[in-house]
């Protein structure tokens, strides 16, 4: 049994790392990193362009239609790069988007987070844990075309102000 990538994995690893390599140097992730937002709209465009942000979304949606096997090669390479921005936040969002969003947020949301247009982000619970409407205190403030949230969450991203 062969347990090694498929020549389009291979392929798709050679082309991340031809592309992270020359995307991700150590200047471009270190001003990143002194940034708040961590990334630029620039370079997730280009992510966008790749096909990267829909990598593992079906294709009705905007997506590729590839597996986890696939993503998981894509990853390697990122991580090896130091890739900055919300590019797993994102993917993760969507996710659980794809598996419990009515099909009109899938509609809606899946193709602009393929195409670079939405970022996204998961919050498990607030500081008091409560799991009722009641336990919400985030608050979201409408600022030019999307949202400001503002509150606190335990969560595996930033808890600083995201805009969607």
């Amino acid at each position: 049994m062969d347990f090694g990538f498929n020549a389009d994995q291979e392929m798709l690893r050679a082309t991340a790392r031809k592309f992270l390599e020359n995307e991700c140097t150590s200047e471009f992730v270190r001003a990143r990193m002194a940034e708040d937002t961590g990334f630029t709209p620039e370079f997730w465009n280009k992510l966008a362009e790749q096909g990267w942000l829909g990598l593992v979304y079906p294709e009705q949606y905007g997506g590729a239609g590839l597996g986890f096997v696939d993503l998981t090669v894509l990853m390697e390479e990122m991580g090896r790069a130091v890739m900055p921005g919300p590019f797993f936040s994102t993917l993760m969002a969507g996710l659980v988007l794809l598996e419990a969003g009515s099909d009109a947020q899938k509609r809606e949301w899946l193709p602009k987070i393929a195409e670079g247009q939405a970022r996204a982000a998961l919050a498990w619970t607030e500081p008091n844990a409560r799991w009722d409407a009641a336990g919400v205190t985030t608050t979201a403030k409408a600022t030019g075309g999307g949202f400001t949230l503002a509150g606190s969450c335990s969560c595996p991203t930033r808890t600083s102000p995201t805009r969607s």
